[in-house]
């Protein structure tokens, strides 16, 4: 699941207010004249929030060493952002008129000319330039040479127990350049830079769920456990398998045949070829065709221990698994990134986008929002952009922890998803019922109390929140226009009377307790590995669901990309294409049972029994309508097939 996962950037959570992502940065516009220097271009956000006048410890070393990216705006930042948006209106004239890869790089990228005058701005100041690609140029130096290139100090700021440098103010570049630069990423160094000669560890220990089981929602009533809510309870799910995933989403007759899915995560799991394969068979799912699934990886890895790398090999199973099982004849590319960093997660990113890989990407992967500074998101944005232009949709998890007090102690949602380009993935507890039957669904959100000593009640029912579907109001971005007229203007206003971002979009099933079936190598204590199945869920199994929901979509609308899905999601916003989820379907209390292994693996250890109550999730409510839980809803029969008539 998503919280299993390593962040994108490691250190210290800081809850710190970031500058608006509107105007110039949000859309890829050339910054304007830096108020101290005519002859300068003000990169607005390179400066982060953390790097206070309070925290400031003063001038960093000159021979300190550096490495940065200076990303391209390319030849019409301004027109890239509005194609982007007029391809994906389904009220737009040109709305569907993709360009190829190629075509957009013509259209929108940077030029030679461009790309040779940022190259000599750099090496005239004094840095190396160690990479060039379609997006960046990067360089390395001493921060004597970075300070003369980008016409700011170097200081040193703790953040949180720790200190790195950062500018001291914003940074900018020659207005001669004539707005051929969009942003430069990693003149602060938080976290540490990363060594490239590490190799990727072996899987991460075995996990196990223990039973008893339900087969299906309320197939077995847990008749000798408390009540909760003034009745028994059902045993959670042993995990639901693409059968009864596709039949609860309307998969109907379509398959995703001709799609094309792409999954970015870090890393690569050595044994993803056996354990797809092997959780197909023994699933039910249709075997893999020759091709079907493909891997495309970098040449190296980076911070395997810092990223926790064996943790992603799981992330990756569920995606590639929960992809095949609800669209089992979609193509799938994973593309593993050389690390959880940001600079690694974007190149991973570029890729899809630069050879238009797939369509629909799904990334199970984010960060909360106060660690993503205005310069990242710029750099972000302009991929999500190129990509929308291309008929490419990104799919991300709106997160596991709720509205994130209870992990950080602010109020916030997650990034990538909070990005006005991306498509933000919620997460529900859903019932699937006898004969494959839809039944309901509530918010993703889970309260946690365990049987008392006597085994007559629950100690301190419900007991505190655990978990639950990411969600609220961004304080950083403004509000889309796809949002406006759907979501409720107290949530929209949350942050600002202008009104900012929404998340989620969309949402599918995301509840561990009555989550999805996975197939997995792991490592067990007698240190062999053997394939074993469990239970998981989180928004990392919400995203690759819907992103295969778009697969059967875009197979009913004849093979023709849906591209960036949110204008046409919203458009369809209180229609019988969705599921309107709430917190109380049944209306009353709704609760499952479950028994864990002490140890994760085996009863060696002794078990542990609790009552997992549903609909639960922080201070997030899913109501009738639009809401911070599960967004416009879940697809319903007809979702699929109402693409068909797009």
């Amino acid at each position: 699941m998503r919280s299993n996962r390593a962040k994108v950037r490691a250190g210290v959570s800081m809850a710190a207010t970031l500058p608006m992502l509107a105007g110039a940065l949000a859309l890829g516009i050339p910054a304007a004249h830096a108020a101290d220097n005519p002859n300068r271009d003000t990169l607005a956000g390179t400066k982060p929030a953390w790097a206070t006048a309070k925290a400031d410890k003063g001038a960093t070393a000159d021979s300190s060493k550096v490495s940065a990216r200076v990303y391209l705006a390319g030849k019409d930042a301004t027109g890239l952002a509005a194609y982007a948006k007029s391809v994906a209106d389904p009220s737009s004239a040109s709305y569907g008129k993709y360009l190829s890869a190629q075509q957009a790089k013509q259209r929108f990228g940077a030029t030679a000319a461009q790309v040779a005058a940022v190259k000599s701005w750099l090496t005239s100041a004094g840095l190396k330039v160690t990479d060039v690609t379609e997006h960046y140029v990067a360089v390395s130096g001493d921060v004597a040479a970075v300070e003369k290139a980008f016409g700011t100090q170097l200081h040193n700021y703790t953040k949180g127990s720790k200190t790195y440098h950062a500018p001291a103010k914003a940074a900018s570049a020659p207005a001669g350049l004539d707005g051929a630069v969009l942003t430069v990423t990693g003149l602060d160094n938080a976290p540490h830079k990363a060594s490239s000669k590490d190799q990727l560890p072996p899987p991460d220990a075995v996990f196990k769920n223990a039973g008893p089981f339900s087969s299906y929602y309320g197939s077995n009533t847990a008749s000798t456990l408390p009540a909760a809510y003034g009745s028994k309870i059902p045993y959670a799910i042993k995990g639901y398998t693409g059968k009864q995933l596709r039949a609860a989403y309307g998969a109907g007759t379509y398959t995703g045949k001709g799609v094309r899915v792409a999954i970015t995560d870090a890393y690569a799991s050595p044994t993803i070829a056996f354990d797809a394969a092997t959780y197909a068979k023994k699933n039910g799912d249709a075997a893999y065709t020759s091709g079907q699934l493909k891997q495309v990886l970098p040449k190296n890895y980076t911070k395997t221990e810092e990223c926790g790398a064996a943790g992603w090999y799981g992330e990756e199973t569920l995606d590639v698994e929960a992809v095949h099982a609800v669209a089992p004849d979609a193509n799938i590319t994973y593309v593993g990134a050389a690390s959880c960093y940001d600079d690694d997660l974007l190149d991973s990113l570029s890729k899809v986008v630069d050879n238009h890989l797939a369509d629909i990407v799904s990334n199970s992967w984010g960060d909360i929002e106060a660690n993503q500074t205005p310069d990242l998101a710029a750099a972000y944005d302009q991929v999500f952009q190129f990509g929308a232009v291309e008929g490419i949709g990104f799919y991300f998890s709106s997160g596991d922890n709720g509205d994130e007090v209870a992990n950080t102690g602010t109020k916030q949602v997650d990034t990538p998803a909070n990005s006005a380009w991306v498509t933000a993935v919620g997460g529900t507890s859903l019932a699937v019922g006898k004969g494959d039957k839809y039944l309901w669904e509530t918010g993703w959100g889970t309260e946690k109390a365990t049987l008392s000593a006597d085994g007559k009640s629950w100690t301190g029912f419900p007991g505190p929140f655990t978990s639950g579907a990411g969600g609220g109001t961004s304080k950083t971005v403004a509000e889309p226009f796809y949002q406006k007229g759907v979501v409720p203007n107290a949530l929209a206003t949350a942050n600002n009377a202008a009104g900012n971002r929404v998340v989620p979009d969309i949402s599918a099933i995301a509840d561990p307790n009555t989550g999805f079936l996975v197939g997995q190598t792991q490592t067990f204590p007698d240190g062999s590995q053997q394939y074993s199945e469990y239970r998981i869920g989180g928004t990392s199994l919400a995203s690759p669901v819907i992103a295969a929901v778009q697969a059967l979509a875009q197979q009913a609308r004849g093979g023709k990309a849906i591209g960036f899905a949110n204008p046409s999601i919203y458009a369809k916003y209180g229609t019988k294409a969705f599921h309107d989820v709430t917190d109380n379907p049944t209306g009353s209390g709704l609760a499952v049972a479950r028994t864990d292994f002490v140890n994760g693996y085996d009863a060696s250890g002794g078990l542990t029994i609790s009552v997992r109550s549903l609909g639960k999730d922080s201070s997030l409510s899913a109501v009738k309508g639009y809401d911070d839980v599960t967004g416009v809803g879940t697809p319903a029969n007809g979702y699929v097939q109402s693409f068909g008539r797009n």
